[in-house]
């Protein structure tokens, strides 16, 4: 009864950090925060099927690992955002912006997730199996935040992005 009381709280734990990360980007980056915290839903949801599929038993170690993974699934957004923010201010239009901010961001996302990756499986290979469960469930929550954060959010940008935008600069 501990343990299960235990990946209660974790779950609860995580979904409050989940909603506290949402409302965190909406206010910061008002209209690209929602379309962030959009992506960021598709990706939390994208993570339960996959761990459905695979199966993945949701350990506290594991639950550890799709909590990093998050993390890591916000800071690559955040990457692409600051970079849409350095070309609007150097004068370029949005959607010029976008692709030139996810085009500059693309190798800092890729490295640091690689390297990650890397220590995962390291991880993997050498360690018991609850830290191979945190491993596991943050190797693939690293790869589907890269795929996230390419292709959800561009997407996303994409749809809500039109001549609006270049009117109204500063919701993003």
């Amino acid at each position: 009864s501990l343990g299960s009381e235990s990946l209660q709280k974790s779950l609860i734990a995580t979904l409050v950090g989940l909603v506290s990360v949402i409302i965190f980007m909406v206010i910061y980056y008002r209209w690209l925060g929602v379309v962030a915290s959009v992506a960021l839903i598709f990706y939390t949801l994208l993570t339960f099927a996959i761990f459905k599929f695979v199966p993945v038993t949701l350990t506290l170690a594991g639950i550890a690992g799709f909590v990093l993974s998050i993390g890591m699934a916000v800071d690559a957004n955040i990457l692409i955002f600051a970079r849409m923010k350095e070309e609007i201010k150097s004068g370029k239009g949005v959607s010029k912006a976008v692709e030139e901010g996810f085009a500059r961001a693309w190798q800092s996302i890729r490295d640091s997730n690689f390297n990650s990756l890397i220590v995962c499986a390291i991880l993997f290979i050498f360690a018991t199996s609850f830290v191979k469960g945190f491993a596991f469930t943050l190797s693939l929550g690293i790869l589907l935040s890269m795929f996230s954060a390419i292709f959800i959010t561009r997407i996303l940008l994409m749809v809500v992005i039109g001549a609006w935008t270049e009117k109204l600069k500063w919701l993003l």
